[in-house]
């Protein structure tokens, strides 16, 4: 699944989580999740990867857009921190 930047910074929102608390938990640096929620980079596979596996461990759902690209967003599915 294609995920924004929109979306990771949404998703961060809902838990609460800083950039650097993303960064740590992803195993990933500051400057990397700055450059992917900025759009400034095209991440690695992986790398995006880790961004989503860790948004979704927390309890992160991703919604798709539809084919008109409406209706993109995040919903918080529970909440273990």
């Amino acid at each position: 699944m294609i995920v924004s930047p929109r979306q990771i910074r949404a998703a961060r929102g809902l838990l609460g989580w800083t950039r650097t608390e993303l960064a740590d938990r992803a195993v990933l640096s500051v400057t990397t999740v700055a450059d992917i929620e900025r759009n400034d980079v095209n991440p690695r596979a992986s790398t995006l990867s880790a961004v989503i596996l860790t948004l979704e461990k927390a309890g992160i759902e991703f919604l798709r857009a539809d084919a008109s690209g409406k209706g993109e967003g995040v919903r918080l599915t529970r909440h273990d921190l």
